[in-house]
């Protein structure tokens, strides 16, 4: 038991099958029963098991309630593609579980279906798998045959995991796993529930009995997948793959598969043209809320209550070592440093939770896909499907979940894309920057100035958009938008936890260590006094005479073009890389004013917003309210913060991050420049 010749015809199914007619035939010429070369031991150990199937049909479902939190999710090598892998325990011997990305063929058209293609049949340097378990959705059995044939095709061990069949039962239409066994010529079929982990103990325990083969159905011709042109195994053999599944079909009582089902009644309603977007754009709204207006009250209480907390703590044990070591710099280092680190993390946990939870709610419910065909259109301009919609609208609550939400796009090509758009869409922490340059200079028109802004982030995400589609992603191509809708169901409220959990600490782990070392690195570079004045390390008496201030004198020439040579300016924007939310807290710091509980439009009405307007009209030479929309605008499209970078650099990698940030950069500058020197002939 466990412990935990290309054919251009094609009728049917066929002739909605992607299609590629580039080759793909590998340069290996293994026997297709050969290991691949990994490590297999006497007893069986580090089996290689891949899962594959179509998407929607609940194969990363069942992954997850198989490994639970003993999954881990990495990029597939040299590639931005995820791929979920790890160990699975059985009968003392150990496992090397790999989840794939969801595709209808082994005949690739995007990047993750060409990871998926190769890691089932062992091509591209990628190991053979031992086994195969094939996922098929019983609510669309004609579909998921197809793509079985074709695995089966394969001359591997194979076992099938059939999901959904709690829904084709209330539809009329179940099926017993031992007649459909019976029917595919003796391979093993296990139904299981990947929501609910029902049935996850028998699929491991038929892997277990099945490494040595499974059984080829009549009609289907094994092959050599090292030895054959991919394009025309998969296309040639088509008509044959049809048959076979009409014959299986034909053996089962599908019938009732015809009749109307209540998912093809409220589809009336979510897929209409008209209703179907005003109730999506009802979602978004309220999950725009919920990650901003939901989550506030908690951010507020980790970045208040948790801190004190934290702090109370660190001064007690520092005061067991006697009372002087409360104003040494280690001391500092640790609350200033190291809690602030933490506490930042943690002020991000409420958001990102929410948005797991409301994404999870979409995803298990069927309602996600059913998103992708009602925004399809919209995103057609920058060769997006709908789902690309969702991430975008999430930014303008805040960047971080909006990255998390990526994951919901099937082409990590589409993934990278999204993801280098999320930073321009105008979060809310950005408002406060907003709202205190724009009644410090304009203050009657303060409210048109601050939609403005959000009317530039749109326009930028469409220009950046087309830009990167034409410059690095030249490959992504409008192509025709078909996908299965799965039936709609209701969420299971453990299965949602376990997922949000796992998601969360998966950020937590991944984004902490750069998040806390950028932090402290700041900590350090104002520590450091630069003049003999100043102040001892660790007790700098004014930020200006710090390193930090140093650094911000360096750099505030450069903004020179843009009208805002300052240093209080750049040393906010350096505050900012870290969190938008301070860049007003480090200009009244810097201006060495008390703000108190002043909301933002009593600190630009204020003394704050009266410095500003001398510090703005003195570098920009007499052009300030021209400087102040130059420097919002930059605020606007300059990287957004260093938690959005760290998940950025965990969700594709360290490369795409700086390429995100270097852009960024660059825009953010170009445009800043730009709007200074064409708004000083006006103000």
């Amino acid at each position: 038991m466990s412990n935990e010749s290309h054919s251009q015809h094609s009728r049917g199914f066929a002739a909605i099958l992607p299609r590629k007619h580039d080759g793909h035939r590998s340069r290996h010429t293994k026997p297709c029963c050969d290991t691949g070369g990994h490590r297999i031991s006497a007893n069986g150990s580090h089996r290689r098991i891949v899962f594959i199937g179509n998407p929607n049909v609940g194969k990363s479902s069942l992954f997850n309630a198989i490994l639970g939190t003993k999954s881990r999710v990495m990029n597939a090598p040299g590639t931005t593609v995820l791929l979920e892998e790890g160990e699975y325990a059985h009968d003392g011997n150990t496992w090397d579980l790999i989840d794939t990305p969801g595709t209808y063929s082994l005949l690739p058209l995007s990047p993750d279906e060409k990871v998926a293609a190769d890691t089932v049949m062992g091509l591209d340097g990628e190991k053979n798998p031992d086994l195969i378990v094939t996922v098929l959705d019983a609510t669309n059995l004609s579909r998921s045959l197809y793509f079985l044939a074709m695995v089966l095709e394969l001359g591997k061990p194979t076992v099938v995991a059939l999901t959904m069949n709690d829904l084709a039962r209330k539809q009329g239409a179940g099926i017993d796993p031992k007649e459909l066994s019976h029917t595919l010529g003796g391979v093993p079929v296990i139904e299981v529930n990947g929501r609910s982990g029902e049935g996850k103990r028998e699929l491991m325990d038929m892997v277990g009995t099945h490494f040595s083969g499974t059984p080829l159905p009549a009609g289907l011709t094994a092959v050599d997948p090292h030895d054959i042109d991919v394009p025309q195994w998969v296309e040639g053999n088509a008509d044959a793959r049809f048959d076979w599944a009409a014959h299986v079909l034909s053996q089962l009582n599908m019938q009732a598969r015809d009749r109307v089902t209540v998912s093809d009644r409220i589809d009336r309603v979510l897929l209409n043209p008209f209703l179907g977007v005003i109730v999506f754009l009802a979602l978004m709204y309220a999950m725009f809320q919920a990650t901003t207006v939901l989550a506030g009250p908690a951010q507020d209480w980790v970045d208040g209550t948790v801190r004190e907390w934290l702090t109370a703590g660190v001064d007690w044990v520092f005061n067991l070592f006697g009372p002087h070591t409360v104003d040494g710099w280690f001391h500092s280092l640790v609350v200033d440093g190291l809690i602030d680190g933490i506490v930042t993390i943690g002020t991000f946990i409420p958001p990102m939770g929410i948005m797991f939870i409301c994404l999870s709610l979409l995803e298990d419910s069927g309602y996600l896909a059913r998103a992708a065909f009602v925004m399809d259109r919209a995103m057609r301009c920058m060769h997006l499907d709908g789902r690309a919609f969702l991430p975008i609208v999430i930014g303008f609550g805040c960047n971080l979940p909006a990255l998390a939400a990526t994951r919901t796009l099937p082409d990590s090509r589409q993934r990278v894309m999204v993801g280098m758009l999320v930073p321009f869409s105008s979060c809310t922490a950005r408002l406060s920057v907003y709202m205190v340059l724009a009644y410090a200079f304009f203050r009657e028109q303060a409210g048109l100035v601050v939609f403005l802004m959000y009317v530039i982030s749109i326009v930028l995400i469409l220009l950046v958009g087309i830009l990167l589609r034409k410059v690095k992603f030249t490959s992504l191509t409008s192509e025709p938008f078909a996908m299965s809708l799965p039936p709609y169901q209701w969420p299971r409220l453990v299965v949602l936890i376990r997922s949000v959990l796992m998601r969360l600490w998966g950020f937590v782990r991944g984004a902490s260590s750069i998040i806390i070392t950028m932090l402290i690195a700041m900590w350090l570079l104002q520590s450091i006094p630069a003049t003999a004045t100043a102040g001892s390390f660790a007790a700098v008496d004014d930020v200006h005479d710090s390193v930090y201030g140093v650094v911000a004198d360096t750099v505030a020439p450069v903004f020179k073009p843009a009208g805002f040579d300052d240093w209080h300016a750049s040393a906010a924007l350096m505050t900012g890389f870290v969190a938008k939310e301070v860049v007003v807290a480090s200009m009244a710091q810097s201006y060495s004013i008390d703000t108190g509980d002043e909301d933002e439009r009593h600190q630009g009405e204020g003394s704050l917003g009266a410095r500003l307007r001398s510090s703005f009209d003195e570098s920009s030479g007499g052009h300030g309210k021209a400087a102040a929309i130059a420097f919002l605008v930059f605020t606007l499209a300059y990287t957004p913060c260093l938690a959005t970078v760290a998940e950025m650099r965990r969700q594709f990698n360290m490369k795409i991050a700086m390429q995100s940030v270097g852009m960024s950069l660059i825009i953010a500058y170009v445009l800043a420049v730009l709007a200074f020197q064409l708004l000083r002939f006006i103000w």
